[in-house]
């Protein structure tokens, strides 16, 4: 399966006194590949929210630290949907150091649609189509 790509320099402030990545900064790295996935895909998360009162909240998360990410690295963030269900989308992670493609870390997360008051709904139709289940239950490759 493809992987949706973006870029992001580690800044100081995401760094320990060692120079090295936070780990909790990891999933914020997660999130911007999830919202760039998501806009390549003509998704809008406050157009889902505000038109279609449908909220994507993170029920699962996960992530495997491999080597450490230092200040002033450039990573390549690596986001593909992993599996799409009627109430739920997996998404997983890659982050690599974009200078020499080392992988860093893997992770997933695991959300639930939700309606503004916290009720799980079914993703409306018109998203269903961007995030197509395959017959192995997984998403559909990008094309």
């Amino acid at each position: 399966m493809s992987f949706s790509e973006i870029t992001a320099r580690v800044r100081y402030a995401e760094t320990d006194q060692m120079g090295v990545v936070y780990h909790a900064h990891y999933y914020v790295y997660f999130e911007i590949g999830r919202v760039e996935l998501m806009r390549t895909r003509g998704v809008a998360y406050k157009e889902m929210e505000e038109r279609d009162d449908a909220y994507i909240v993170v029920a699962e998360s996960h992530c495997r630290h491999l080597q450490p990410a230092r200040y002033d690295d450039l990573l390549r963030i690596r986001t593909r949907v992993a599996e799409a269900r009627r109430r739920t989308i997996r998404f997983a992670y890659e982050i690599l150091n974009d200078s020499n493609g080392e992988l860093l870390a893997t992770g997933e997360t695991l959300h639930v649609i939700c309606n503004r008051e916290g009720r799980p709904k079914a993703l409306p139709d018109k998203y269903r189509e961007l995030f197509p289940v395959s017959e192995h239950g997984g998403a559909e490759p990008e094309r």
